[in-house]
């Protein structure tokens, strides 16, 4: 089991571990700067923290000490766009050619050293073989006519915020993008096809509802035992793919509600998932005020309210995508909210325990 948690926040990247007394805040690195992602790497624990910094722009570092130090590396920056290029998404909106958030990291695979991933708004995917050193834009991806039809929605333009790497073969590659939907690569980023069949978008007008170049997915999560297996919170609710995101089954009569950003999987269980549910659109707060998680052990058939010893009432928390986390045991689980509350499980998620309700807003949580 993992005894540490790095909570990425509005304010810093705070370290959370576990004691004789239990879980509690132990540190802070970056205090008062926004820290909007967090990942670590699960070949060799080396920690990478995505800023957001305004005025000085996105910055990226890494720590290969478990964060007792870090390094300012290099960021995934785009090519100069070129001369008199019209560049527009799907609304109509110009798409800068600059990294205005990195929303993604994922390592490659075991026998990809130094393989590192990275998702940008504005839908961009790059890729580095040095561990951050440096970073290529992945062209076959960011050139391909289809990107035409992406657009913004809660973003104002559309972002690449999931990247699921298949444990069985490093090359294949699957990613959801807001608003652009599923994509695969079977051949290491060469090429690339769109999977989001059996996905609706209620948003679009009915006759292109079910297109599958504007779905918005919120996030994926592959399961690690058999990646065919993949599961989506998506903005019109959750979906499942059981044949490698062929096709897409919608869920249905999930309460209290279908709607969220994250979604985990258990390590060995493909059919046990997590999400943390809201009030669609404009709201975006829990349920009737009440922070619950739902869980599916048969394939999203039915589905458990888990709410031990989560706010019952008048709590507004929401989660975002990033901050929802699960440990490879399998057994606990952790996430974040945007009042700065923090909440662990080690029983799947039957029972809950506060570990502050202090902290900054949260991005992004991962064990370690």
């Amino acid at each position: 089991m993992s005894d540490r948690i790095h909570v990425a926040t509005r304010k810093g990247v705070f370290t959370v571990t576990r004691g004789a007394d239990g879980w509690a805040v132990s540190g802070v690195d970056f205090l008062g700067d926004h820290a909007g992602l967090i990942h670590v790497d699960p070949r060799d624990g080396t920690l990478f923290a995505a800023m957001a910094l305004g005025h000085f722009g996105v910055k990226l570092h890494r720590s290969r000490d478990g964060g007792k130090s870090w390094d300012e590396i290099a960021k995934p920056t785009y090519p100069e766009k070129p001369e008199g290029l019209e560049d527009k998404d799907g609304w109509g909106k110009e798409i800068p050619w600059n990294t205005e958030v990195i929303w993604s990291l994922a390592s490659g695979g075991a026998d990809q050293p130094g393989r590192l991933w990275a998702g940008t708004i504005p839908g961009g995917l790059f890729k580095s073989d040095d561990a951050g050193d440096s970073w290529a834009l992945v062209e076959s991806l960011w050139n391909d006519p289809r990107r035409a039809k992406w657009m913004g929605g809660g973003m104002d333009l559309p972002g690449l915020h999931s990247i699921c790497v298949d444990p069985r073969d490093s090359g294949r590659v699957v990613i959801g993008v807001s608003c652009g939907g599923v994509w695969v690569t079977e051949d290491d980023g060469a090429t690339w096809e769109v999977r989001a069949e059996g996905m609706r978008a209620a948003y679009m007008p009915p006759d292109d509802a079910d297109n599958p170049l504007i779905q918005d997915p919120h996030q994926l999560a592959m399961s690690p035992s058999d990646p065919d297996v993949v599961w989506a919170q998506h903005h019109n609710g959750i979906f499942r793919s059981v044949d490698g995101c062929g096709h897409w089954t919608e869920l249905q009569d999930v309460q209290p509600s279908s709607f969220g950003f994250p979604v985990v999987v258990h390590p060995r269980e493909p059919d046990t998932a997590w999400f943390v549910p809201a009030v669609k659109d404009e709201c975006r707060i829990p349920v009737d005020g009440k922070v619950v998680v739902t869980r599916t052990r048969d394939g999203g058939k039915t589905f458990d309210v888990l709410s031990k010893g989560l706010p019952q009432t008048f709590a507004y928390d929401l989660t975002f995508r990033h901050a929802l986390d699960i440990d490879s045991s399998g057994d606990r689980l952790a996430f974040g909210t945007t009042t700065g509350s923090l909440f662990v499980s080690e029983d799947q998620g039957d029972s809950w325990q506060v570990v502050s309700t202090h902290l900054p807003p949260v991005d992004a949580v991962r064990f370690s």
